[in-house]
């Protein structure tokens, strides 16, 4: 089984959280010129893959950067399960109504209108998913994709999630072969 993570490109949040570690409040954070330029670079390493199915998170950032290395290749499919741990601002999605409005040529029927973790709202407003829950979430996708065909598959996604599932965080764009 052949699985490739692809972390999203540099977004307006990681620059602007960078600066003081304070969140920003960039709701959905789209990719900065530096984004795009990483993800655009990043389409000729995954061209030399032999990848077959692609996945992407639902966040605008993930989508851009599937868009980037994938588009008029590859259909990309959007899973819910792919998204971030939310903890910041960046990490409150789209309903698919609007994703759609944004990405014409990407399927959104598989979400529900609200996919991102919901509950008891921190004082910036938000339900942080605790580690628990997103650890589950990801073991969960994990072993869904281990049953997916065909291969090799890319998921093109976020640092939190893909920690979860190799232990280390990831560069913006970085292309990193996974072995359940």
């Amino acid at each position: 089984m052949t699985i490739y993570l692809i972390r999203h490109g540099q977004s307006e949040f990681n620059v602007a959280y960078d600066v003081d570690g304070i969140d920003p409040r960039i709701h959905d954070a789209r990719l900065t010129p530096t984004g795009i330029s990483q993800a655009k670079a990043a389409r000729s390493k995954a061209a030399e893959l032999g990848i077959q199915l692609v996945i992407a998170s639902p966040l605008i950032r993930a989508l851009q950067t599937a868009t980037y290395i994938f588009g008029g290749t590859h259909k990309i499919n959007v899973m819910a399960e792919a998204r971030e741990q939310l903890q910041h601002s960046c990490d409150i999605g789209h309903p698919p109504r609007e994703l759609r409005a944004k990405f014409p040529a990407l399927d959104f029927d598989n979400l529900a209108d609200v996919w991102w973790h919901t509950g008891i709202p921190n004082d910036q407003g938000f339900a942080e998913e605790p580690t628990d829950i997103h650890a589950a979430r990801v073991d969960q996708f994990a072993k869904s994709l281990e049953k997916l065909t065909p291969q090799p598959i890319a998921v093109v996604g976020h640092g939190n999630t893909f920690k979860a599932l190799i232990g280390r965080q990831m560069d913006n764009c970085e292309i990193f072969q996974y072995r359940p």
